[in-house]
């Protein structure tokens, strides 16, 4: 099954490129509330499922024990941009916990924003692994294996009793297996598995609704949920997406990035659970996928509607500053 055109990049009044994709909105209870495309095929989230991977953290006592409020939960579901608050409370999470940056396995690279990059440079600095957008969630890690009283060497190996909690986690958030078979390795080194696009869906309106979880897992859930809305600088960091559209829902939203074209996300007023998926992994076409259909979700609330709703079409300009194009939803998102 190929999936349809879901975003159109326009230069003048010209459709310049096209973007295929599906989109899976789900409840708690696996009912179908929008579908396009192919919600079955299995596909990686990569980043996407971070506040999933995090649950650990939360329901070990780690979290408690180590004083993390929101700002600590956010980051450990984040894909941040590297600037100098994200490593420097990535940096506070391990110092809690009796570690430093060397306990990180994630790898270094420069902060993803340019601004932070520059800053770095120009202190004759070099990157650490506080830099690495998935610092918030490997401290989340550590934290955890030091709560627990477990060799914390290894921690990204799938064998090692971190990652079978996370993958623990994920599969009864999901409900899909995850299986050696469809086990990659993520950017950052920890294992990430191919599962449905529906699955995804539903394991995010579980995360906030609490439906098909016990007590404990449900009320860590929401925790999470709540702390990426409450403070949406430590998810992604500034000018970014997520950062932007759950600002401007002011705590209504969930949204969370992923590599290669993957957004996943919640909106929990409604029990709601969504996931979409740029079939030539590009991100900004995602962006405006997710918009669009939280757009469409939100209508009954005319203004947020509108503000997300021009979010999925978001203007394109040269280095001059002039408006050359556009991004917008196309065929069942239109």
């Amino acid at each position: 099954m190929e999936n349809p055109v879901l975003v159109e990049v326009l230069r003048g009044g010209t459709v310049e490129s096209r973007h295929r994709g599906a989109v899976a909105v789900v409840d708690a209870d696996g009912g179908t509330v929008m579908e396009i495309g192919d919600v079955a095929r299995p596909v990686f989230p990569r980043s996407a499922v971070k506040a999933i991977q995090a649950l650990p953290l939360v329901e070990s006592g780690a979290a408690d024990a180590f004083g993390f409020g929101p700002r600590e939960l956010a980051l450990a579901c984040a894909s941040h941009s590297g600037e100098k608050e994200h490593a420097a409370l990535a940096a506070a999470m391990l110092a809690s916990a009796g570690l430093d940056e060397s306990a990180l396995e994630c790898g270094a690279h420069w902060p993803t924003r340019q601004q932070a990059a520059l800053e770095l440079a120009a202190q004759g600095r070099t990157p650490s692994a506080l830099h690495n957008n998935c610092s918030g969630k490997h401290a989340g890690f550590l934290c955890t294996c030091r709560h627990l009283g477990l060799d914390h060497r290894l921690y990204v190996r799938a064998d090692h009793r971190a990652q079978q909690a996370v993958r623990e986690a994920m599969e009864a958030v999901t409900g899909a297996a995850h299986a050696a078979g469809t086990c990659g390795t993520d950017g950052c080194s920890i294992p990430t598995y191919a599962v449905p696009l529906k699955d995804l869906a539903r394991g995010f309106a579980r995360m906030a609704a609490g439906v098909g979880l016990g007590p404990e897992r449900a009320r860590a859930a929401r925790r999470l949920v709540d702390a990426c809305m409450a403070e949406p600088f430590f998810v992604a960091g500034t000018d970014r997406f997520d950062t932007r559209l759950m600002r401007a829902a002011g705590g209504r939203v969930m949204v969370k990035t992923g590599a290669e074209g993957v957004y996943c996300g919640a909106v929990p007023e409604l029990g709601l659970g969504i996931a979409v998926k740029c079939d030539d992994g590009a991100g900004r076409a995602a962006e405006v996928m997710a918009a669009a259909v939280l757009q469409r979700l939100l209508a009954a609330d005319v203004p947020l509607s509108a503000v997300i709703g021009a979010m999925a079409r978001p203007a394109l300009t040269n280095w001059t500053g002039i408006a050359v194009g556009a991004l917008r939803p196309a065929g069942a998102l239109n």
